[in-house]
């Protein structure tokens, strides 16, 4: 059985389209049949409008890609007036990635949230703390308890933390997110790395830094799925260089409950339909009758 259970909810199937790489799916309607995927986490968004990252934002290297976007995003009002309706007609689930600068953004944003149809919020916790100097909320544990307990305590609706890999402790940050409120857990977002443009003598990026992801991510991601999923007792969607149906069954075998592609979207737009028919065929041919049978065997 393809079906997964997200704390109540059910997806069916355990394919999700990562946040940022997907946008609200209108990109993509013209290649694939989208009420076909397990769900779609939109576009990050935030209490503003965001226009985004000055200078160049994407930037391929070796097996990957690195993206200084910025939350570019219409808001959350905005995307509640214009983009929800259209979503809602996808007949898959809807699930709300929201970011912010201070911990009252992410309160305000889940709260004009409440009253819609979406069941699942997605907290970006990669997000600078502008109180805290700019280290990411999800670095730091006390300060990942500090928002996750704030948003807690502001929605009804069920709550997935996206964990940063930066973090200090990984299998420390999903405790504490978990013992804050979380619902369930997904991991990781991007990891901070650097590109340098040597003709130019200077950073490819006007943040020095920005977020790669890829391929060249993936053992490190399965690492730490398997590590979060070993600390807590809640699902845990897994992400971090997924390309195909094997990937995706690797995540699974290291305790994933679900996974979320994302820059495999870039090179091929129907790659997820493709995972999601390579997991069913494998189900098939081993005698596999429900993915919890392999779920976390690792």
């Amino acid at each position: 059985m393809m079906k997964v259970d997200l704390c109540g909810i059910e997806l069916k199937n355990p394919v999700i389209a990562a946040s940022g790489t997907f946008g609200f799916g209108r990109e993509f309607e013209e290649y694939i049949d989208l009420s076909l995927l397990g769900g779609i986490s939109t576009k990050g968004l935030t209490l503003e409008a965001r226009e985004g990252n000055p200078g160049i934002r994407s930037f391929e290297t070796p097996a990957g890609m690195m993206n200084s976007i910025g939350l570019q995003n219409p808001s959350v009002e905005v995307f509640m007036r214009h983009e929800l309706p259209y979503m809602e007609s996808l007949h898959t689930e809807i699930i709300a990635n929201v970011g912010g600068s201070k911990i009252e953004d992410y309160v305000q944003s889940v709260t004009l949230l409440e009253n819609t149809s979406i069941r699942i919020i997605e907290l970006n916790i990669s997000c600078p703390n502008v109180k805290e100097g700019g280290m990411a909320f999800g670095i730091k544990c006390e300060t990942a308890y500090q928002v996750v307990s704030a948003v807690r305590k502001a929605t009804r609706k069920k709550l997935m933390v996206k964990l940063s890999p930066n973090a200090e402790n990984i299998r420390a940050m999903a405790a504490s997110c978990v013992e804050a409120g979380a619902d369930m857990l997904s991991l990781g977002n991007t990891f901070n790395a650097l590109a340098i443009d040597i003709k130019k003598r200077k950073p490819v990026f006007n943040n020095i830094t920005a977020g790669l992801s890829g391929p060249c991510i993936k053992p490190i991601a399965l690492r730490m799925v398997r590590e979060a999923a070993k600390e807590v007792d809640v699902p845990v969607i897994g992400l971090g260089g997924i390309m195909n149906w094997q990937d995706a069954i690797e995540f699974i075998m290291a305790g994933a409950a679900a996974v979320q592609v994302g820059t495999a979207n870039f090179t091929d737009p129907t790659v997820m339909l493709k995972i999601i028919r390579g997991i069913e065929q494998f189900m098939h041919d081993e005698g596999i009758k429900d993915l919890s049978e392999i779920r976390g065997i690792i």
